[in-house]
């Protein structure tokens, strides 16, 4: 027998107005005004900005002004790298390489809707017909656990960074929800059309990020067509259609690259070896990490999850577990075959994740439901409250202790009161307070209830922090300020730049200062900038080319914000 019984009313879909504003409002926030942080983002941005003002060599070879970079993919490269060419006249080069952030977002978003939805209206997912009628049609029941898979994504913890950078794990997020999708359209009808929009999404996510995931996701794809029983011959054709289509799909990159040799260079071997790189046998250190960052990275998911896979274990082969279970394992197994496991390959889980949790909304109780609200209302304004004190203190000096606390990470930092950046933030805390108000007053019978105030009081705070203290992560995050420094030191004429910097310090440097670094080519070069720590010696961490009377100093600073990490510019002597 099924687990769910489910009145009509329960199915009340969000308005469509109100789930396009909550993804404006969970995507906008972290994007506009805000620095190339000192990590992946910043490299990512420099690939890009070097492609919109290089040559077509620099799209076949993605680099960070002249530091090769051709392990992952040149997907997101070349859509942020679009977005400058178009809108960066108008936004900035910044903030257009972002507008490929926002359309890799809005379509993960809306693969997982449509995969829900897909999932949900099936006969095989319908709640039991109640004694007297009254039970949901399933185009509403299908919309209803669409819109609850996507509160539950957008509540997940491990999604609200990642989502906001110009990295390619945003945009392998988003295309594993794409190839969900198309998962859930082949196995609900198998035919070769279905098959190659699936090996569609298997290219693109291959360009994304390399070749791994994709393989594991096709193996649960044709895991799907296992447990549901299909025709083994007609699985193997499909998965070789989808194969082929993956396959030419990488070739549009890999073909030409191989074939002109940007700077004298061919990827394949490059690229292929970066991936290979990314896979070993399961080992302890993986496992470890899986579990400590999991827990808090799926949630809050990852318990509706589980709960779902339980309350419907007695319906054997029902595609609403098979699909997202499978691809789950997948993720999971190749999280664990990963050597060094990073968050970013844990972003494939997500997806399915949010799907099964939306099923195993169905049968939890309500007592259960009204404990979640009542710790996510308690929580998160607690949180929201401490953002608001401690902004209040940096500004004002009170509470004396939490303004030492607030500018303790922030050296050298003069906090100024930024009005709009205030009213918006007071904006969505009366918004907030309207949610729970409405929340606890109206009592709705709703299914998305039990996550809607998780995924609006997560909102709430990325908001905070992305307009109260945007200023104040700018500023220790961004290399900006030292890289105006050393734009200021340089000589008349100065020629190109040898450097040992990282690739976060490379792309802010040569975007921010225009520094003419060294190409992918090198060269001799009569000025040297080194990176390296106030710690250590320099014969312990510079190489001895760079050591010797052969170069004269001409500046030497750091960001203020780190004291530690330091920049010295040289002058070749003879």
């Amino acid at each position: 027998m099924k687990p769910v019984r489910l009145p009509a009313a329960a199915t009340l879909a969000l308005p469509r107005w109100a789930l396009f504003a909550l993804g404006l409002l969970y995507i906008l926030p972290g994007l506009i005004g805000r620095d190339p942080w000192k990590n992946d983002d910043a490299a990512s941005f420099g690939i890009m900005w070097t492609m919109a003002h290089g040559s077509w060599q620099d799209w076949l070879w993605p680099n960070i002004a002249g530091l090769s970079w051709p392990d992952e993919g040149p997907l997101a490269f070349w859509l942020g790298a679009l977005g400058i060419k178009l809108f960066g006249w108008l936004l900035g080069d910044v903030l257009a390489a972002r507008v490929g952030t926002i359309g890799v977002f809005l379509l993960g978003v809306l693969s997982l809707w449509y995969a829900t939805f897909h999932l949900g209206r099936r006969q095989d997912a319908q709640p039991l017909r109640l004694a007297f009628g009254g039970q949901p049609e399933p185009d509403d029941f299908g919309r209803t656990l669409a819109d609850a898979a996507v509160l539950i994504y957008l509540g997940c913890l491990g999604l609200l960074l990642h989502s906001h950078e110009t990295t390619p794990e945003a945009m392998q997020v988003a295309m594993s929800a794409f190839l969900l999708y198309r998962t859930v359209r082949y196995v609900e009808k198998p035919s070769l059309r279905n098959a190659a929009l699936s090996g569609l999404a298997i290219g693109l996510l291959t360009l994304a990020r390399g070749w791994i995931t994709p393989v594991f996701m096709m193996l649960a794809l044709f895991a799907c067509t296992r447990f549901l029983a299909q025709p083994a011959i007609r699985a193997v054709r499909d998965l070789g259609a989808m194969i082929a289509i993956g396959g030419l799909v990488t070739a549009l990159w890999l073909a030409p690259a191989q074939l002109l040799e940007p700077y004298h260079q061919q990827p394949l071997n490059a690229w292929l070896g970066w991936n290979w790189l990314q896979l070993d046998w399961p080992g302890w250190s993986s496992i470890k990490f899986f579990f400590r960052v999991g827990v808090w990275f799926f949630w809050p998911a990852w318990p509706f999850a589980a709960w779902a896979v339980w309350a419907w274990r007695r319906q054997r082969g029902v595609l609403h577990i098979v699909v997202p279970l499978s691809f789950v394992v997948m993720g999971v197994l190749l999280t664990l075959c990963h050597p060094q496991p990073e968050q970013g390959q844990l972003l494939v889980l997500l997806p399915p994740l949010a799907v099964m949790a939306a099923f195993g909304l169905l049968t939890v109780k309500r007592g259960a439901i009204n404990a979640i609200d009542w710790f996510s209302v308690m929580a998160l304004t607690l949180c929201a409250a401490v953002i608001w004190v401690f902004w209040i203190a940096k500004l004002t000096g009170w509470p004396a202790q939490a303004a030492k606390n607030a500018l303790k990470l922030v050296p050298g930092f003069r906090p100024e009161l930024g009005w709009i950046a205030f009213f918006v933030a007071l904006a969505a805390t009366l918004g907030w307070f309207v949610l729970v108000y409405w929340r606890i007053s109206r009592q709705p019978a709703v299914l998305w209830r039990a996550v809607v105030l998780s995924s609006g009081g997560l909102i709430l705070i990325w908001i905070l922090l992305m307009t109260l203290f945007l200023p104040d992560v700018n500023y220790s995050k961004s290399y900006a300020s030292v890289a105006r420094q050393i734009a200021d030191k340089l000589p008349p004429k100065a020629g190109c730049i040898e450097t040992n910097v990282g690739p976060a310090q490379r792309a802010s440097f040569a975007y921010y200062a225009q520094l003419p670094f060294a190409g992918v080519e090198g060269g001799r070069c009569n000025l040297l900038l080194l990176q390296d720590s106030i710690k250590l010696r320099d014969d312990r961490e510079i190489d001895p080319q760079h050591r010797g009377k052969q170069w004269v100093l001409l500046w030497e600073g750091r960001r203020p914000a780190d004291r530690e990490e330091r920049f010295r510019l040289y002058r070749r002597a003879d």
